[in-house]
This record gives structure tokens, C-alpha cells and sequence, in this order.
């Protein structure tokens, strides 16, 4: 399999990942988490797990997803509060016939909420 390597901040040094991947999802989809009562939207994609060695062993190991799938960031919501939520894509599942999500940062991103999903602005794509 061809590899490539980049740096996660997040992570604190250079990963290697599988050159291309299969995602389920992408970037402007409105997904909720499959255990959690929370939902968000995507903004960003990290090919594998590429957090911190301190957040991966947090998470109890009876239910901790394996490191090599997608990782999504997401502006997520919940009944209490908005914040970021990294997760694994075996624990999430499409959720845009909800609607939009109501989070404050939701427009920093994105420009609107169409068609079940929400399209990148134009000035954050390459």
C-alpha cells in the first residue's frame, strides 16, 4: 500500500497514511455521533487518527475505534452546548435530513445549507 506522511500539531509529530482512503463522508456533511447524543458538521478530515496519544488512551478501551480509519472534525452540537468533537468514522452516521446545525462557528465555514449538506466558502478551497 502507498504511504505518505504528514505532520499532526495535534498529535505532536509526523504520521504515515494510506496515500488515498475511502471516506464516508466528506467535508460540509451534517453527521451525528452513533453512541453520543450529539451531531455536527464536518470541517475537516485526518485520513487516520492523528490526536494526541493522551486523547486516544482517554477514551475507554472496551469501546476506543481503531486508529486506522477517517477522523472527522466537527462543529458539533449538542442539547447543552457547541464545542469541536474529533471522532472515528465507525461511530458516526449521516444526519442532514435533521437540517442545519445551529452551531456559532457553522458560518466561518460555510457558506450555506443546501441539499442536505453545507458548501465550503469559496475562500477555504483550493
Amino acid at each position: 500500500m502507498d504511504k505518505a506522511s504528514f505532520f499532526s500539531a495535534q498529535a505532536g509529530r509526523t504520521l504515515e497514511a494510506p496515500r488515498r482512503i475511502r471516506t464516508r463522508f466528506t467535508i460540509g456533511d451534517v453527521v451525528r455521533h452513533k453512541a453520543f447524543d450529539f451531531r455536527g458538521v464536518i470541517f475537516d478530515i485526518d485520513p487516520v487518527f492523528a490526536n494526541s496519544e493522551e486523547w486516544y488512551q482517554s477514551i475507554p478501551e472496551e469501546i476506543r475505534p481503531d486508529r486506522e480509519q477517517p477522523y472527522y472534525h466537527l462543529l458539533a452540537e449538542s442539547d447543552d452546548n457547541d464545542y469541536v468533537a474529533y471522532v472515528s468514522q465507525q461511530n458516526l452516521v449521516g444526519d442532514s435530513i435533521a437540517g442545519p446545525v445551529s452551531h456559532p462557528e457553522v458560518h466561518r465555514y460555510f457558506e450555506q445549507f443546501e441539499n442536505g449538506r453545507y458548501r465550503m466558502r469559496q475562500s477555504l478551497t483550493h
